[in-house]
């Protein structure tokens, strides 16, 4: 039965690394050092193009020109309404009980729905069978780069030992990977590979504006209108926004047309407002003045 379980895991992680990853052939003065740094703008990700490709075996990590090397990308998925961790761990890891993972993959907890229109990473699952004497500890330092991220080894597999059987097949998300822009343009030329595997444009942008959203909300609550108008409009400008970005942004600019005495723009504000925020329905005046909920009527 356990042989079972593994070949499953082998054929599972098979599946999906080849969905997520994409070829790159060495060049000639080519380095796995060079490669990592310019695909994933890091020197030490070598050590992970080493065991995705099985270079570390015989505990080298040397290549040679015309050798093909798989590149482990991460997969990008945009929430659309009524998905929660658990159906898309299933959906993308093949598992619900992967959910905690891929919450805090994405720096969120498993059991707040993530917010629709925003974009997530799926990491790439690599595959390794444990040679005589391996610890899920030395993989998690070994992939990981950190002895106390066992954890994820162990919430992934369902595993609670860190001593390995030899031949053990053992699933290690590789929650930090991300592309260059190098990388992403390499992925995005390589044949048959999906647009989704090189995205990542949108995530980006969502953690740009989800760090300056706190300056336009100082901006609103300082009275400093026309550097909300000005800094709300522009990021609206921004495509890619998640609907609880669009909300934030949209209920500020009517906070802001409402101080203005812009009633109309106000309105247009709550309207679009919301229209992103299916909580903001029936406005509580308790948290919400009776001035915002006139224009908004």
């Amino acid at each position: 039965m356990r042989h079972a379980v593994w070949l499953a895991a082998i054929t599972c992680a098979a599946l999906a690394r080849d969905a997520r990853a994409f070829v790159h052939v060495v060049q000639p003065g080519e380095s796995l050092s060079g490669i990592a740094t310019r695909v994933y703008g890091n020197a030490k990700m070598e050590t992970v193009l080493a065991g995705v490709n099985a270079l570390d075996v015989q505990g080298g990590s040397a290549v040679v020109p015309g050798m093909r090397l798989e590149i482990p990308a991460p997969w990008h998925h945009r929430v659309v309404v009524g998905e929660t961790w658990s159906k898309l761990a299933r959906a993308y890891l093949g598992d619900i009980d992967r959910a905690d993972v891929l919450a805090r993959s994405n720096g969120a907890v498993a059991w707040v729905a993530p917010t629709e229109g925003t974009e997530i990473l799926v990491p790439f699952v690599m595959t390794v069978i444990a040679s005589g004497g391996d610890k899920t500890t030395d993989l998690a330092l070994r992939y990981l780069g950190d002895r106390d991220r066992t954890w994820q080894i162990h919430a992934y597999n369902g595993i609670e030992k860190t001593e390995l059987v030899r031949g053990q097949v053992v699933l290690i998300p590789l929650v930090d990977i991300q592309l260059t822009d190098a990388g992403r343009e390499e992925a995005s030329k390589a044949a048959g590979l999906d647009r989704s595997e090189a995205a990542g444009t949108a995530l980006d942008t969502q953690k740009r504006i989800s760090a300056e959203l706190p300056e336009l909300l100082a901006d609103v609550r300082t009275g400093r209108w026309v550097e909300a108008v000005g800094r709300g409009s522009r990021m609206l400008g921004t495509p890619d926004l998640s609907r609880a970005q669009l909300a934030t942004i949209h209920r500020a600019l009517t906070t802001t047309y409402v101080a203005l005495d812009a009633k109309n723009l106000a309105a247009t504000e709550c309207i679009a407002w919301k229209a992103n925020d299916p909580s903001a329905k029936d406005l509580d005046p308790m948290t919400v003045s009776p001035k915002i909920r006139a224009v908004c009527k």
